[in-house]
């Protein structure tokens, strides 16, 4: 490649959906399609942003950037990295946030309740307190607050390296004043915090499937995807406990992904409500205080 002249980014966008797609990757972190991966990778690797005129899409790049993004590609191909990771870089609900493999990569339907301010079943204007679980890269954290301008919004993880990466978020976003971390094992550190919303992203992840997990995934810690034989031991530790954390009116929501039909098997009475996304995305459910303390005591 290097040797060729006059290569734009448009060549290299081609050259590596090619590669690509020749080399059988896995997407799911982001993008879902190897044109898609390569947009990613190439524009992002060249600073180059999405809204790009196509003009600057045909200008030619001097050797050093031609080389980096070779180089960039070929080691997607060859690790089976995430190019998130590569990057340092993944967009959430619009937003830039700095990743690495201490934390998973975003890629939560939540994005898509967040824009929607969880309406109905909540009312923006009475939401004053945010408790996100498994908060990772804190970018559900920081959404939230910038979805619901007038909450405080507490960010729990277990994880003191995912909460360093949620940190330098915060900073880069500008929230340090209404977004707070806590190194907890779910509800543990936060002692008798009520939320108008709590929104949970625990691992859920299977035996079965995490056996069966593609290699992107296997960059990602294990102790933001595996969960027990059913993929079901956070989950379940959570309805246990959140009526507690819950004001009068608050809501539950909590994303478990393919366990969704375990976790229908071992509760067929309770009445999840599971939520359905315009933009792709399942398994998550949204269920009330009151229904909390109904089932779950």
């Amino acid at each position: 490649m290097t040797e060729q002249p006059h290569i734009t980014p448009r060549q290299l966008i081609d050259w590596a959906s090619k590669e690509f797609e020749a080399s059988n990757l896995y997407y799911g972190h982001g993008t879902d399609n190897a044109y898609d991966e390569a947009v990613f990778m190439v524009l992002r690797s060249l600073d180059i942003p999405f809204d790009v005129a196509d003009k600057l899409l045909n200008q030619p790049l001097d050797a050093s950037a031609i080389d980096k993004v070779v180089a960039l590609i070929n080691e997607r191909i060859r690790t089976r990295k995430p190019a998130a990771y590569l990057l340092n870089e993944a967009w959430f609900a619009g937003l830039p946030f700095f990743v690495n493999e201490h934390v998973l990569v975003p890629r939560s339907p939540f994005a898509e309740l967040i824009a929607e301010q969880f309406s109905p079943w909540c009312d923006a204007d009475n939401v004053k307190s945010i408790l996100d679980i498994g908060t990772g890269s804190g970018c559900i954290a920081i959404a939230s607050a910038l979805a619901f301008p007038d909450a405080k919004v507490d960010a729990v993880d277990i994880s003191a390296d995912a909460l360093a990466v949620a940190r330098r978020n915060i900073e880069r976003h500008e929230l340090q004043q209404r977004v707070t971390l806590f190194q907890s094992d779910l509800f543990d550190e936060i002692k008798d915090r009520q939320y108008d919303l709590i929104i949970a992203n625990p691992p859920y992840v299977d035996d079965e499937e995490m056996a069966a997990l593609p290699a992107e995934y296997q960059h990602e810690p294990l102790l933001g995807l595996h969960a027990g034989p059913d993929g079901l031991d956070i989950v379940k530790r959570i309805l246990e406990s959140a009526a507690d954390h819950l004001t009068e009116r608050g809501v539950i929501a909590v994303e478990v992904g393919n366990s969704q039909h375990a976790l229908s098997e071992q509760y067929p009475d309770v009445p999840f409500l599971w939520l359905e996304f315009e933009h792709g995305g399942e398994g998550v459910f949204l269920l009330t205080r009151e229904e909390l303390q109904q089932w779950f005591g």
